[in-house]
């Protein structure tokens, strides 16, 4: 697609992944509107960027139900959603808490599918749109230590196929991409309640990748004419330091 034509919805979009991809895709003259919980935050994103932001908690479908709207409003229309919010708890399995297990699949699982859902409305009536979903490495293979995480994203590769399967006959594209380790604020503030929290040198964190190379990887599944996809893009840093 040309990206002058982009009309986009980013979940998530007030920091890291999120927030570099909507700048990128500004700059290339796409619509974007940006979505989150902290109004705060995403208020301060909105205006350093210039571009549109939405107050919505995507675990909640009549929030999902607003916003998928509210965006379609802002930029008389929506064409691209990026499924990018996400919470992170890592555990050993003998310390999995049961809440925090059930709420992490409210969030990046079910959150998810309520704002595909909606955005599929729209995209099956004009025949026409993308959705872009967030995974990580961690959707191709289990780590020790980390399995509501790695489930999660598991999970999210799964429905990703299916619902591109689904909605193809309908020109709708269905990607995700799989970013390792990134330097955002996910990162930082994961519930880790197992491992000490990681700190790395200002040389290591050269090494490791930004926002900007998955917000890269995004523009440039966008920019691939329509006429074809590429369904997933797996994203490592060349060579980390940890």
């Amino acid at each position: 697609m040309n990206l002058t034509d982009a009309k986009v919805l980013i979940t998530g979009g007030n920091s890291g992944i999120g927030k570099a991809t909507a700048k990128l895709l500004k700059e290339k003259g796409a619509q974007v509107v940006i979505s989150g919980r902290n109004e705060l935050t995403l208020k301060t994103t909105a205006n350093e960027l210039g571009v549109a932001y939405i107050k919505a908690d995507v675990t909640d479908e009549n929030q999902v139900k607003t916003m998928v709207k509210e965006a379609k409003d802002k930029m008389t229309g929506l064409n691209v959603l990026i499924n990018n919010a996400g919470y992170g708890y890592i555990s050993k399995l003998v310390d999995i808490d049961p809440n925090k297990f059930t709420d992490q699949f409210k969030t990046n699982i079910l959150g998810a599918t309520l704002c595909a859902k909606e955005s599929a409305k729209l995209f099956v009536s004009q025949a026409y749109g993308n959705i872009i979903n967030i995974g990580s490495t961690s959707s191709l293979k289990g780590s020790p230590n980390a399995s509501p995480y790695v489930a999660t994203k598991f999970a999210l590769r799964g429905m990703t196929e299916s619902w591109r399967n689904e909605l193809r006959p309908h020109n709708i594209r269905v990607m995700q991409v799989n970013p390792s380790e990134v330097m955002t604020g996910f990162a930082n503030n994961r519930v880790d309640v197992n491992l000490s929290e990681k700190k790395y040198t200002e040389a290591e964190q050269q090494t490791k990748l930004r926002g900007e190379e998955i917000a890269h990887t995004i523009s440039s599944l966008l920019e691939m004419d329509d006429r074809g996809f590429i369904t997933e893009a797996t994203v490592f840093a060349t060579n980390p330091k940890t």
